[in-house]
């Protein structure tokens, strides 16, 4: 996604702040998140093992060890680049969405200068599929990229979009995801659904980031109708939209808080310091040592 203009990344975690010259006071949507721990060590391994075992240059270092040290050193950070990789291939897309609602809602977006970026890195077939799937669900954008918050629980994020499809209010989040092996689009993990309930169960949306004015935020379905949240998928290969079930909602909820209270006590723990001090022996005359 693009960087907000209120988010700040710190010690904590990416955090936001009330306008532009306050300080940092709320983990993101996504600092809560990533609270919950995720073993990837089994996945860098195997990315190191890829880019080692595909090496041109393994043949010739066989046999010496100082040579396959070095190969091993830099397989070690495939996952790593792999990794900025994607991040930076996310931003490029989530612009291009982000400038096709832009331009559809108010024209102050430039959708070609996003594609043409994406064209200069090869990866206009995302932009192709994106704006497939845009006419066929006749989207029709009400804001893009919101800046919303939560006071009752302590936390702020960025929405990609609200839109109108079908004659529903739908709040959207995109994810670039890559082709797997049968030509289909990666799937979604279900922790998109904590993110989007997240950002339903906002109390305020940014109005002024200058400022700090701050507006209420209409779409959390206390009074009406319940917005549909949406995930999308956009690969090179197709778009797939996917709707959190609304029976399932509560439970993630419940689940993003319990996070977030970890992430409160994780910061509380490292504010206070080191938690171990070395302690001298006892007051009083050493033992003896005997033979």
């Amino acid at each position: 996604m693009t960087d907000p203009q209120l988010a700040h990344a710190t010690e904590f975690g990416r955090m936001y702040s009330r306008s532009l010259s306050s300080a940092p006071e709320a983990p993101s949507i996504t600092t809560v998140i990533s609270q919950e721990a995720k073993d990837m060590t089994g996945w860098a391994g195997h990315m190191a093992a890829t880019e080692l075992i595909s090496d041109s240059r393994l043949g010739g270092a066989v046999g010496s060890p100082g040579e396959l040290r070095t190969l091993a050193r830099q397989a070690s950070s495939a996952a790593e680049r792999f990794r900025d990789a994607a991040a930076a291939r996310g931003d490029r897309v989530h612009s291009y969405a982000e400038q096709v609602a832009l331009a559809a809602l108010d024209g102050s977006g430039d959708p070609d200068s996003a594609r043409n970026l994406l064209h200069e890195h090869g990866e206009t077939a995302f932009a192709d599929r994106f704006d497939q799937w845009w006419d066929l669900y006749g989207v029709k954008p009400l804001a893009a990229e919101i800046t919303v918050w939560n006071h009752t629980v302590g936390y702020a994020g960025t929405l990609d979009l609200v839109a109108e499809i079908g004659g529903r209010v739908c709040l959207l989040d995109f994810k670039t995801k890559g082709v797997g092996r049968d030509g289909r689009a990666k799937p979604l993990q279900d922790s998109v659904v904590m993110q989007l309930v997240a950002g339903m169960r906002a109390e305020e949306r940014l109005a002024d980031a200058a400022s700090g004015t701050w507006e209420p935020w209409p779409h959390t379905g206390d009074e009406g109708e319940q917005p549909i949240l949406l995930a999308v998928a956009i690969s090179e290969a197709e778009v797939v939209p996917v709707q959190a079930d609304p029976t399932c909602l509560r439970a993630h909820w419940r689940k993003f808080w319990a996070l977030r209270q970890v992430w409160e006590h994780s910061r509380s723990v490292t504010e206070q310091g080191r938690a171990l001090r070395p302690i001298g022996p006892p007051p009083g005359p050493a033992p003896q040592m005997t033979e």
